[in-house]
């Protein structure tokens, strides 16, 4: 066990918490730089230079999937250059990739800051949030990964329209470039004074995935029975989720409206938050893969009632509900890691499971795209989400065999 477990965790001056905080801003502002604002991207950069929306578009791809080759290696690089150096890189990266968006002239430009924001990706992406907060966490682990990961949704819901009105006040380019250097300012003193292992962790901290044995726990874990039925369940949900997430305004803004379609996204962003808060406060006396599956389902049930129904009211509702479970999908990994895995290879089993979930679930917009253009509709198209999601839960259930300690050479 890696995690300070003779350390009062409930207490508040406990020096895990101030870890949350840090990597609370890490995820702020990468998912909110990284994920949510590339819809404002893709807007400004096609009305300042008039690329096409394909160009833009493919960038983001083209990021996204390296960041899945990227985070296999998170355990390798932690154990060479050490968790501090690596979130620091991490953070120049995506400093550098933001500001770059503001000041390119060129599409090569385009492709260089989106590849810069796949290292940023790595240096302060889930894999390395989840694995330092295992260190500081053994009782409370479930509250701590529900908060800091909150961070993710906070920077939808505040970085995303502040970079809306900056740029429509003072220009896409300023804005990009003050956004950086408050993130700089906010993010670079509290990693350096708070991001590390626990004292009592660096026996094994150097072990999280170190050398020899980080390679060879993958090689295990490719070939282990509960990390496979941890991660496709998860890489099947996320793919129907980000299918139903990217089409929900298309969906909904014939049925509704405009206004209320934008109000449907806000209502399941601010679900997510609640959702997190709720679950963490139990998770660690839950069963991860029962509590999985149950956020699997009640999704899959939003999606059906959604199909049947055209009232405002139940299609805000079922909005809601399906919000409720979209930022656990990202909580419930690490969990069934730890428990099930070991510390040894949790880092491994991390950016392995990250790396294929992320590239699975890169291809749900575009399946969900190709089914609704073939049938004409969304009907068949957000029905298959649902079968998704009862297959996914199907599968997290399944528990082959003993726990399985990975790479404890």
């Amino acid at each position: 066990m890696i995690a300070a477990t003779g350390a009062d965790e409930s207490s508040v001056h406990y020096r895990g918490w101030r870890v949350v905080l840090a990597c609370f801003l890490m995820a702020f502002f990468m998912f909110g730089f990284g994920l949510y604002g590339q819809g404002v991207y893709l807007a400004e950069l096609q009305r300042a230079h008039g690329w096409p929306g394909t160009l833009v578009s493919a960038a983001s791809t083209f990021s996204f999937l390296l960041t899945s080759v990227l985070v296999i290696f998170t355990d390798v690089l932690i154990a060479r250059i050490g968790l501090r150096a690596l979130i620091l890189c991490g953070l120049t990266a995506l400093g550098a990739s933001t500001a770059l968006l503001g000041l390119m002239r060129a599409p090569w430009q385009l492709y260089l800051a989106y590849a810069l924001m796949s290292v940023g990706w790595t240096g302060m992406g889930s894999v390395v949030i989840a694995t330092v907060l295992n260190a500081w966490f053994a009782r409370r682990r479930g509250l701590a990964l529900s908060l800091a990961f909150n961070g993710a949704t906070f920077g939808g819901i505040v970085l995303v329209p502040v970079l809306l009105a900056l740029s429509s006040s003072i220009g896409f380019r300023s804005a990009m470039l003050a956004a950086t250097i408050v993130m700089v300012v906010l993010v670079l003193p509290v990693v350096v004074v708070f991001t590390s292992w626990p004292v009592d962790a660096s026996p094994d901290a150097a072990n999280v995935s170190g050398g020899k044995a980080a390679r060879h726990s993958r090689r295990e874990l490719l070939a282990n029975a509960s990390f496979w039925t941890m991660v496709l369940p998860i890489a099947i949900a996320l793919l129907a989720q980000m299918g139903f997430i990217i089409h929900q305004v298309t969906f909904l803004e014939p049925l509704i409206g405009r206004a209320s379609a934008g109000l449907a996204v806000t209502i399941m962003a601010a679900m997510a938050v609640v959702g997190r808060l709720s679950l963490g406060l139990f998770v660690d006396r839950l069963d991860p893969r029962l509590a999985c599956a149950a956020s699997m389902t009640s999704q899959a049930a939003a999606l059906l009632v959604l199909l049947q129904s055209q009232s405002p009211t139940v299609l805000l509702l079922c909005c809601a509900v399906y919000g409720f479970s979209i930022g656990n999908m990202i909580t419930f990994p690490p969990l069934i890691i730890q428990r099930e895995i070991g510390s040894s290879a949790f880092a491994a089993a991390m950016g392995l499971g990250t790396s294929i979930s992320g590239i699975v679930s890169a291809f749900g917009p575009g399946i969900v795209g190709l089914v609704r253009s073939v049938s004409g509709d969304y009907t068949i198209a957000f029905a298959m989400c649902v079968v998704l999601d009862v297959v996914a839960a199907g599968i997290v259930l399944w528990r082959p065999g003993k726990r399985a300690e990975v790479a404890t050479s």
